[in-house]
Formats: C-alpha cells, structure tokens, sequence
C-alpha cells in the first residue's frame, strides 16, 4: 500500500509542479516528514493524509486506493470543494467556464 501511495503522491506532486517544500508549507508537515512519504519511508496518519489530499486538490481515499468513488453527490461535493478553494483565483470567464463543464456533464445525451 505505501509503495502505490508514494507513487499517487509523487504523479500529482510532479502535475501539479509543486516541490515537496511547498507541499510542507501548503500542509504544515515537516519537509523531512513529506520527503519520508514521498520516497515510501513511511506512511502518513489520518491527520497528515488528509491535510496532504487536501493540498493536492484530491481525497485521502484516492491517495490509498486510486479509487475515488465517482458517483453524482461525491462529484457535487468535489466540485464545490474546487470552487471554494479556488474562486479567490479564478475569474469570471473560469468560473463560467467550470459551471458550464459541469452542466454538460451532468446533463444526459439523449441523442445516443
């Protein structure tokens, strides 16, 4: 398990171009901690997990699994969480943009 959470940790570190440096300042972890988890030293606890998934912009469960249930709520509840986290950032045109990504996605294609 640690080795293929260690691998989903460095794949989103390395997509999202943040350093183990940042993801320790985003997080509050240790640098020494995160570069522990990063090469599979140790696992994360609960606490750390989370505040990890949380920086990276996914759930614990898909850092322990890479398996995020993928159902209408969940996704809902992800997508608002991407918004309040990133609104401040985003602007109008991304924000419309990202709302309407989601109404196509959640609208049927009758036409198959």
């Amino acid at each position: 398990m640690a080795r293929s959470m260690t691998y989903r940790i460095k794949e989103m570190l390395d997509q999202k171009g943040i350093t183990q440096k940042e993801l320790s300042e985003k997080t509050g972890i240790t640098e020494s901690a995160i570069s522990h988890y990063v090469r599979g030293d140790r696992v994360p606890r609960g606490a750390n997990l989370v505040k990890i998934a949380k920086a990276l912009g996914t759930t614990a469960d898909d850092l322990l699994s890479g398996d995020r249930e993928m159902n209408k709520e969940s996704d809902l509840v992800f997508a608002k969480s991407l918004i309040a986290r990133n609104a401040a950032d985003m602007t109008m045109d991304e924000k419309m943009e990202f709302v309407r990504l989601l109404m196509d996605k959640g609208v049927p294609d009758e036409t198959k």
